[in-house]
């Protein structure tokens, strides 16, 4: 692949209503801040990112929801492509998420967390963890402070949808344009408390000095906003790795998909 000229992230959500005004998209291109925006739906975020890349397909898109389970957990349910699980969850992630069959997934009252050992999490969130000392919470919950698994099931359509589209997912395919890789935005922040906004104040005077106007405003006002401006801004520094990708040559990371993040790949 050829450097990437241009990077969108997108912090995401699963809310079952609002997801528009929790959906924000930045997109940043040497370095500029080109747009910092919400106002879409799942949906409507996907058509949009189809429409962008028949437009222009070179541009890679950072997406914050786990694109796949545990290998343990796919291994019982049978699946030997990313694609059969993404069809899953499709077709049974709502079901998933209104009665958390317990187990794996936990969270909805009366569900607690199962002991699931081996099977909790990604051989990628464990890695992220082990950089990080921050582990990402695990796909199975769907219920509860942090959880990400509500995104997760309602992303893992989405991404069957790009890929019909045309559009290659790291670390699944070989590497074309437009290019898909799962984000954790926490990588690129540091210990900030973003949830705090004289935090995201300081870690914007400190870090990124040169980003001014509406973009500033709105990431300082929302940490939704804040976690797509920081994730674009550090893909963006880092777009000669991105160029660098290729498909997993690891079966588990071809089953479970991985995070990226700078220097691991």
């Amino acid at each position: 692949m050829n450097a990437v000229e241009r990077v969108l992230a997108i912090d995401w959500s699963g809310a079952k209503t609002g997801a528009r005004n929790k959906i924000w998209l930045c997109e940043v291109a040497g370095g500029e801040v080109l747009r910092l925006e919400s106002g879409r739906s799942r949906a409507e975020i996907a058509d949009h990112l189809i429409e962008a890349a028949e437009r222009d397909p070179r541009f890679v898109v950072g997406l914050d929801f786990a694109f796949s389970f545990p290998a343990g957990f796919l291994e019982k349910r049978a699946h030997k492509r990313v694609e059969s699980v993404w069809e899953e969850a499709e077709m049974l992630g709502e079901r998933w998420l209104a009665h958390c069959p317990n187990p794996p997934f936990w969270g909805k009252p009366g569900k607690k967390k199962p002991p699931l050992g081996d099977l909790l999490q990604r051989k990628t969130e464990l890695a992220v963890g082990a950089q990080t000392r921050r582990r990402p919470m695990s796909v199975f919950q769907i219920g509860g402070a942090g959880a990400v698994g509500v995104g997760s099931i309602r992303g893992m359509p989405v991404l069957r949808r790009l890929r019909a589209a045309g559009f290659s997912i790291w670390p699944f395919h070989e590497p074309a344009w437009p290019l898909v890789v799962e984000i954790w935005p926490r990588i690129f922040m540091g210990k900030v408390k973003k949830s705090r906004q004289e935090a995201r104040q300081r870690h914007m005077e400190r870090h990124y000095p040169g980003i001014v106007g509406k973009a500033r405003q709105a990431a300082e006002r929302s940490d939704d906003a804040f976690d797509a401006l920081v994730s674009a801004l550090e893909m963006e520094r880092h777009r000669e790795e991105l160029g660098r990708l290729g498909r997993a040559e690891d079966e588990t990371a071809l089953l479970e998909g991985a995070i990226w993040r700078p220097g691991a790949s």
